[in-house]
């Protein structure tokens, strides 16, 4: 590791980590010292042992928050979903873990599969600036997107409104199916989202330096440990680059 590459991404000599706190898979819960606890803390912290400097955790209530601080010396990495909106403000690498995100119908839905969404009339509610919210501001041709603020407003708004389908993370429905069995979840998936470890532009050095630790953290196995000390369901090691 390069002298370089710790000063760009810990230049206060703490890897100050923006975490996501809306992600329930990646953030399971809460310390003592009300810190967050899960897959995504944990990356973060073996991030900075290994550049040798202890860490701080930056929360943000949503990943759009987090990404709208790229630059503003807030934090030093974020651990959110990587996408093309993101990606003009951060540096991001490849996918640590993915998640499939697919759509939940109502009782009676013509919706049979995900082909059937993208159509025009259909109104589909999703949380807004999510990851698999941007996909489909980047995807969808024909249906009409209605993005709400968290993931219980979106909900909420579906039912109320009896919109045609609600997008999100499967995991999630599936919690809502639990509740609400009356509601089906579309098998398949439009997207899988790339959860990724971003940091601030230009730190070319400290990006490389990002790369290479996903890379040896999915080949290793800390990764899936990091899953299986979690307990976390419908998480799942990314591939490789």
């Amino acid at each position: 590791m390069s002298d370089k590459a710790r000063a760009e991404l810990a230049p206060t000599g703490v890897l100050r980590a923006g975490i996501n706190l809306s992600n329930f898979l990646l953030v399971t819960g809460r310390s003592e010292k009300s810190e967050p606890v899960g897959v995504a803390p944990d990356m973060a912290k073996e991030i900075a042992a290994s550049l040798g400097v202890p860490v701080t955790y930056v929360p943000f209530k949503s990943p759009g928050e987090l990404a709208d601080q790229a630059g503003k010396n807030v934090w030093d990495i974020g651990l959110i979903g990587a996408e093309p909106q993101r990606a003009a403000v951060m540096t991001f690498t490849a996918a640590y873990v993915e998640i499939e995100a697919t759509y939940m119908v109502p009782p009676g839905s013509p919706l049979k599969s995900i082909a059937d969404v993208d159509k025009k009339g259909v109104r589909i509610a999703v949380s807004a600036r999510s990851a698999y919210g941007l996909w489909l501001e980047n995807n969808i041709k024909n249906a009409t997107l209605m993005p709400i603020s968290g993931l219980d407003g979106a909900f909420n708004k579906f039912m109320e409104d009896k919109l045609d389908a609600l997008a999100g993370l499967r995991p999630g429905l599936l919690k809502d199916l639990a509740k609400h069995p009356e509601l089906k979840i579309l098998d398949g998936q439009f997207t899988a989202v790339q959860q990724a470890v971003g940091c601030n532009k230009p730190a070319a050095e400290g990006a490389r330096y990002l790369a290479d630790f996903v890379e040896k953290a999915k080949k290793s196995g800390l990764v899936a440990s990091l899953i299986e000390r979690h307990h976390v369901k419908g998480l799942s090691v990314a591939p490789p680059a």
